[in-house]
């Protein structure tokens, strides 16, 4: 297969991550919503869509950080090994975010990804961008979801505080109002997030075949790409991961549920600023847990919970070695 055939396989496959991304993850923005009924299903996800495109548009910092800041860029003069490479990676993500969907677990997209690129790289002896993986992946990764519990926590205690003597119909009406804007809030920082990954990836597959400098901005077909590609994912909805986020962890009011949703768009927000991926999965669910803790600890299904985070540590081995599989098996009839 020719150099720029590989490319455009490349592109459509990192597409199709990028939808089952969408599909995967649209519960983040809108299970609080819908469970709370603050939201008919069909309009939570046209909202989601439509925010997803938005907040791919604005910024490309965590495109370029997936792009250049985890493996070393393979060799241009060597383009099929390189692009071995990212196909291996994005079909052991897809794999992995396939199987966590089926069985209802909201593991991380953007983790997949990057464990893909990381045993893909490996297997075909490519360096991996050791500090990088580890200040820009590791490090946030442990921190979000514990900065999300923390802070949906006290944010929650203050909404109890501040709307102690108001009536509790008239605040849970409110709320569901609320709810709206943090839905909408959520799905902008979902796509400042994940619809860039994939933007990473295409820019990398661009660098490594020739078609694109090691400097340059990423198209803005690529960006237009992404965006369309989560929009239409989302819209299709991940039914099975709404109802874990949505029912399973905890029973959602629409007070805790903006609670989850305002907190856990603000981390994703400012983790963008940075160029930071962090996983929307790990943030909205760990915030979750964090305002059902403020009515008791044992009000939020622990073993539900464990069972999410058994999936988050092992999401990025588990894609890794499906990736590298897959280079094992691609290497021989493309490399």
């Amino acid at each position: 297969m020719g150099t720029t055939a590989l490319v455009v396989v490349i592109v459509i496959v990192a597409l199709g991550f990028d939808y089952t991304n969408g599909f995967h993850d649209s519960a983040n923005a809108i299970a609080t919503s819908i469970s709370t009924r603050a939201m008919t299903p069909r309009l939570a996800l046209l909202m989601a869509a439509v925010f997803n495109v938005v907040g791919a548009l604005i910024s490309t910092k965590v495109a370029k950080t997936i792009g250049s800041g985890i493996i070393t860029p393979p060799d241009v003069g060597h383009p099929h090994t390189g692009l071995v490479i990212v196909l291996a990676a994005l079909i052991g993500a897809i794999v992995w975010n396939l199987g966590t969907w089926y069985f209802g677990l909201p593991s991380s997209s953007s983790h997949a990804l990057i464990g893909g690129l990381v045993g893909a790289a490996l297997a075909g002896s490519q360096g991996v961008k050791w500090s990088g993986l580890v200040d820009k992946v590791v490090m946030p990764m442990i921190a979000s979801p514990l900065i999300g519990f923390a802070l949906s926590y006290l944010f929650m205690l203050a909404l109890l505080w501040a709307f102690r003597k108001v009536n509790a119909h008239r605040a849970q009406r409110g709320f569901r109002w609320a709810q709206i804007v943090s839905a909408a809030t959520m799905s902008f920082g979902h796509g400042t997030q994940d619809a860039q990954k994939t933007m990473g990836v295409i820019a990398l597959t661009l660098v490594v075949s020739g078609h694109l400098g090691k400097d340059a901005d990423i198209p803005f077909w690529v960006i237009a790409a992404a965006a369309a590609a989560i929009a239409a994912g989302t819209y299709s909805g991940g039914w099975r991961i709404m109802r874990t986020l949505g029912r399973r962890i905890i029973s959602l009011t629409p007070a805790s549920g903006f609670a989850a949703q305002t907190v856990a768009s603000g981390v994703m927000l400012a983790n963008a600023q940075y160029g930071l991926p962090v996983s929307t999965t790990h943030v909205i669910s760990s915030s979750i847990m964090g305002v059902g803790a403020t009515r008791r600890f044992s009000a939020v299904r622990w073993g539900v919970a464990g069972n999410i985070v058994f999936a988050w540590i092992l999401t990025i081995p588990a894609a890794a070695a499906v990736a590298a599989l897959m280079w094992a098996i691609l290497h021989p009839m493309l490399g």
